[in-house]
């Protein structure tokens, strides 16, 4: 099928934030700072656009492998970030839900995010996906441990166990598969994000540094998006009837 006007769910890696620090003689935090500024802008795109879930990477689990000293200030800045952002997002009417292995952050950044959780789940407008130590090799085997144990509590039978029941199963499980995913910062790569939920997206690579992103790039890519036929497997003549 034609893809729609607007994708339902559209994914973002957010990339660029250091080297739009060193393109501008900035701190790397400035560039992460900057990259929170673009994420504000293209949530109200989203919005306008009728787009009802967004999600994006902010912290992959290989990015704790970065210098201890941004690894800190980035954890300092997302903390500092949903405690400050609430009243906006219940605001704006976003639900708000962090997805990702918790063990590593501290007790009060697992604080902000449960409490940014709970105060924003009514929210009706969007859904924000923040993905933060996540892998999406991760979210599999996670997936898979947890069939695993419904299977060894007689929950669940090995036999039973198909596509359908790991959809049922994984960490974006009460949402739709993801439509569009962008990657911003010219690399051409999709970085171990969103494996599962992203096999039949359509990928738009934009050469725009993410704290340079804003609703105008955003729109170019739902152009690009636009313009792409989904056919899933069918032919060109199958898809257009």
């Amino acid at each position: 099928m034609t893809a729609p006007l607007t994708p339902g769910h559209v994914a973002i890696i957010m990339d660029g934030n250091n080297r739009w620090a060193k393109l501008h003689g900035k701190r790397q935090l400035a560039g992460h700072a900057a990259g929170a500024d673009a994420l504000r802008r293209v949530i109200r795109r989203c919005i306008e656009r009728g787009i009802h879930t967004l999600s994006v990477f902010a912290f992959s689990s290989e990015n704790w492998k970065r210098p201890k000293l941004e690894v800190d200030g980035l954890m300092r800045l997302f903390e500092k970030s949903l405690n400050d952002e609430i009243p906006e997002l219940v605001k704006n009417e976003i639900a708000l839900k962090i997805i990702g292995d918790r063990s590593r952050f501290s007790d009060s950044l697992i604080g902000a995010m449960v409490r940014a959780e709970e105060a924003t789940v009514k929210g009706s407008r969007l859904k924000l996906n923040v993905f933060a130590n996540y892998g999406g090799r991760w979210d599999i085997v996670d997936t898979a441990r947890r069939l695993a144990a419904q299977v060894r509590d007689g929950l669940l039978t090995s036999e039973a166990i198909d596509e359908q029941i790991f959809e049922e199963n994984h960490h974006l499980a009460d949402q739709q598969a993801v439509d569009l995913m962008i990657r911003t910062g010219g690399e051409h790569r999709i970085s171990n994000f969103l494996l599962w939920q992203s096999a039949y997206a359509e990928l738009v690579f934009s050469d725009v540094l993410w704290p340079d992103f804003g609703g105008e790039s955003l729109d170019a890519c739902l152009s690009d998006y636009a313009g792409r036929e989904r056919r899933f497997g069918k032919t060109s003549e199958q898809v257009r009837g």
